[in-house]
């Protein structure tokens, strides 16, 4: 069982991704903030960190940059992928929202495996 932190302050979205998540067995903890998503990450051990880009208090990129940083693989969710900085959002993995929960389950799962879509890894 792998453990997923996930980063989305959306509180319609946030118990949608941690129902999928659970459901095809992974443990999650979920934060709605960079703050509180950055407290969690140097908490607890995780395999992967799912953020949404944008957060109340900054960009899902900042979680995924530390998440990279301490070994642990991270994903960007997203509906805002062209007001978000390129270079910034391009360094990681991610989905467009709305996400699908097999298509959030698929990139999960490459992410997991230390594959990714990028640049045809």
């Amino acid at each position: 069982m792998s453990r997923i932190l996930v980063v989305e302050d959306d509180p319609d979205l946030r118990p949608l991704l941690e129902h999928v998540l659970v459901g095809a067995q992974h443990d999650v903890d979920v934060a709605e903030t960079v703050a509180g998503g950055l407290a969690l990450l140097g908490a607890a051990n995780y395999d992967l960190v799912i953020a949404d880009g944008r957060l109340p208090d900054g960009t899902g990129m900042e979680v995924a940059a530390q998440a990279e940083q301490d070994g642990v693989k991270a994903l960007i969710i997203t509906g805002y992928a062209f007001d978000l900085p390129r270079d910034l959002l391009e360094q990681f993995e991610y989905l467009l929202k709305p996400v699908r929960p097999g298509e959030l389950l698929q990139a999960v799962e490459r992410a997991l495996r230390g594959q990714s879509a990028r640049n045809g890894d």
